[in-house]
């Protein structure tokens, strides 16, 4: 029986990952809104889609042994995906919480496979993804949940920037570098060429398969 080209490629991947995050950026971006409850509900549809896509891709693109970070990052992500999504328990502390977690677990896992297979095709993206997601950890640590200032940006009109806000902003700032930079690594000709090489593999399986 004729083997099946494979359908779903690094390439694929990539580019899944750039939409999702750039839906997440565009809806952080235009909401006036950027409380815990906004945030959390943001990330979790992120977290929980993107945590598809990796799964997807540790079971289709990945070799049987280099699955792991896909799996482990794929599993962290749908973990702290379900635990924002639950209304009643949204708070600031639980979104510094979580998403903190999230990217600090998620990018030091795909740090340590980028390293580990420095020269392969997708290292580079797993490095520069992993440090991505380390430095937004960093930063939202380095944000006082109880932060609050007041600034008018003319005589009569006060705003006020809370560490909540800053949070949520810091997290839509992260999901638009992420969005740009696997876009363009889904677009480059290397990308391509790797898709098409796989599906070359998969048409001379199929010719030895009728030999």
């Amino acid at each position: 029986m004729p083997a099946p080209s494979r359908t779903f490629t690094l390439r694929h991947v990539q580019l899944s990952r750039a939409v999702l995050a750039a839906v997440a950026a565009l809806m952080i971006t235009f909401s006036p809104d950027h409380s815990a409850a906004v945030g959390l509900s943001v990330f979790s549809g992120f977290a929980i889609s993107t945590s598809l896509v990796m799964i997807l891709a540790a079971v289709i693109v990945h070799p049987a042994g280099q699955r792991w970070p896909a799996i482990t990052s794929g599993a962290l992500s749908f973990v702290a995906g379900m635990v924002a999504s639950v209304p009643a328990i949204r708070s600031v502390g639980l979104f510094f919480g979580v998403v903190i977690a999230w990217a600090a677990l998620t990018g030091l896992v795909e740090l340590i496979a980028g390293l580990r297979r420095r020269g392969s095709e997708d290292a580079r993206d797993a490095i520069v993804t992993g440090s991505l997601g380390l430095l937004l950890a960093v930063v939202m640590l380095l944000v006082p949940i109880g932060f609050a200032q007041d600034y008018s940006p003319q005589p009569g009109v006060v705003f006020t920037v809370t560490g909540i806000v800053l949070a949520v902003g810091f997290f839509g700032g992260y999901a638009a570098i992420v969005a740009v930079f696997q876009g363009i690594a889904g677009l480059t000709p290397s990308a391509r060429k790797a898709a098409q090489t796989d599906a070359g593999i998969d048409r001379l399986a199929d010719h030895g398969g009728h030999a």
